[in-house]
């Protein structure tokens, strides 16, 4: 059953993503300012599948110490394809730092632009920095939420790797707090492998850290997701 309830998500998956891309065409060319609300919809229909074919719930805690009336940094864990998704429709204005490869996808990369998402180049040293500083600015500016995974890459729950630098930059540049965020989402949506767990899916909101030197806010970025981890727990 398992596997049958995961292979109907993956064509659930595939058949909104070719749908909507293709459906976004016109969009791109004609109205543009609609294109947040669509890529908010293509998540909550994303995860929508999750929990009607899989069973996999969402909560959410420490939501309310996220600020109304400023901008700010949410350093999440990243175990899932989940991680990327859910916090589309829990923000109002949500930026996040992607790889730039996956501008290159078909139909969804057009949209992941139009969206004021953004990409930085692994590989690009100080010159992607700049881009990814300046992109900051301006996204702090419109009053949006820049969501980044200092670790990377997607981990499975437990294992650890030295955090990126890169969000102590923006934070400091910028000068925005940052709320880590903890999640037990590889549990229920593992990152290899297809097949998904029924179980809810735990996002946890921390207190801010305030920008600082490099080692001290990746210390306590990383203090922080260990501290909440009996909240993933309850």
């Amino acid at each position: 059953m398992r596997v049958l309830r995961s292979a109907l998500f993956r064509v659930w998956i595939v058949a909104i993503s070719v749908l909507m891309g293709w459906a976004a065409i016109p969009l791109r060319l004609f109205a543009p300012r609609f294109a947040m609300p669509y890529a908010k919809l293509w998540a909550r229909l994303y995860l929508a599948g999750g929990r009607y074919f899989c069973g996999i719930r969402t909560r959410v805690t420490g939501l309310d110490k996220l600020p109304k009336d400023r901008p700010f940094i949410l350093a999440s864990q990243h175990q899932s394809a989940f991680d990327t998704l859910v916090w589309m429709n829990l923000v109002s204005k949500p930026t996040y730092v992607m790889k730039e490869e996956l501008q290159r996808v078909p139909l969804v990369g057009p949209m992941l632009k139009l969206t004021g998402m953004i990409p930085v180049a692994r590989t690009g040293g100080s010159k992607a920095l700049r881009s990814l500083l300046d992109a900051t600015e301006r996204a702090a500016s419109e009053g949006r939420q820049l969501i980044i995974f200092p670790e990377g890459t997607r981990l499975a729950p437990g294992e650890r790797v030295p955090l990126k630098p890169g969000i102590v930059a923006m934070a400091r540049h910028a000068k925005l707090p940052v709320y880590p965020v903890a999640t037990n989402s590889g549990l229920c949506w593992p990152n290899r492998g297809f097949l998904k767990r029924s179980g809810t899916i735990t996002v946890h909101v921390c207190d801010p850290i305030e920008a600082g030197a490099r080692g001290a806010m990746l210390r306590a970025i990383e203090d922080a997701w260990r501290a909440a981890e009996p909240q993933l727990a309850q």
